[in-house]
C-alpha cells in the first residue's frame, strides 16, 4: 500500500498566486482521490508490496493495468508538482551546475521560464509541463493526462507544472497563461530542481 504525501508548507502559503481553497481541493480531494484509487485497486494484488515508482513501471508496460497506471502515475505527478512549488521561491537557488545547462540549452533562466509557459499552454486538454535532464541536455516537454517521464527510462525529472484545470481554475478560470506565470515567476522551487540535478550524477 502506498502512504499519501503530506505537503511541504501550509495551505495558505502559496497566496496570492494558488489560494489556499485551490491548493485544497487539489491536494485533499483530487490527490488524495488518487492515492485511495491506486491502494484500492492494488489491494489483495501482486503490487500491494511495491513502491509507487515500481507499480507505475509495471503498470506501463501491460495495457491490463492501464487504469492502475493512471491512478498511480497521478499521484506521482502530483507528488512531484507540489513539491516543485515553494512559498520562497528564487533563482538564486539555482545550482553553478542547472544554471550552466540553463544557458547551454536555454540561452538564461528567463529563455527556460518562457519556455515553460509556452510549452504549457501548448498542452491541448490536460497534462503536465516536465523540467528535464535527458542526456546533458535540458529539455522542457508537455505529457498529456497522466503520462509522465518516470516511464521514458532516458530522462531524470526536474520540475513539473500542472495544467490540469483543477490546478488553477477556481484562482484563474480559464486563465491559464496567468497560472503559469504565477508559478513560473513566483513559485518554482529552484532548490528541488538543483538536488534532483545532483542526483543524476552529470558533472560540471
Amino acid at each position: 500500500m502506498i502512504k499519501a504525501k503530506q505537503l511541504k508548507y501550509d495551505l495558505s502559503d502559496l497566496e496570492p498566486y494558488i489560494s489556499a481553497q485551490t491548493l485544497s481541493f487539489h491536494h485533499q480531494k483530487h490527490y488524495l482521490g488518487y492515492v485511495n484509487k491506486t491502494n484500492e485497486l492494488i489491494s489483495n494484488t501482486d503490487f500491494k508490496d511495491l513502491e509507487l515508482t515500481e507499480i507505475i513501471l509495471r503498470a506501463a508496460s501491460d495495457t491490463l493495468y492501464t487504469s492502475l497506471f493512471n491512478q498511480a502515475a497521478q499521484v506521482y505527478n502530483h507528488e512531484f508538482y507540489f513539491d516543485s512549488l515553494t512559498k520562497n521561491s528564487s533563482t538564486k537557488d539555482i545550482s553553478f551546475l542547472l544554471n550552466k545547462l540553463i544557458e547551454k540549452d536555454f540561452s538564461s533562466v528567463e529563455g527556460l521560464k518562457e519556455k515553460l509557459i509556452e510549452t504549457g499552454l501548448s498542452v491541448f486538454g490536460s497534462g503536465y509541463v516536465w523540467l528535464v535532464l535527458e542526456g546533458e541536455t535540458l529539455k522542457v516537454l508537455p505529457y498529456f493526462n497522466a503520462f509522465t517521464p518516470l516511464t521514458s527510462g532516458s530522462c531524470t525529472p526536474l520540475l513539473a507544472i500542472d495544467v490540469w484545470e483543477h490546478a488553477y481554475y477556481l484562482d484563474k478560470q480559464n486563465l491559464r497563461a496567468a497560472y503559469l506565470k504565477d508559478v513560473v515567476d513566483n513559485l518554482l522551487d529552484w532548490s528541488f530542481a538543483s538536488s534532483n540535478l545532483e542526483k543524476s550524477g552529470v558533472s560540471e
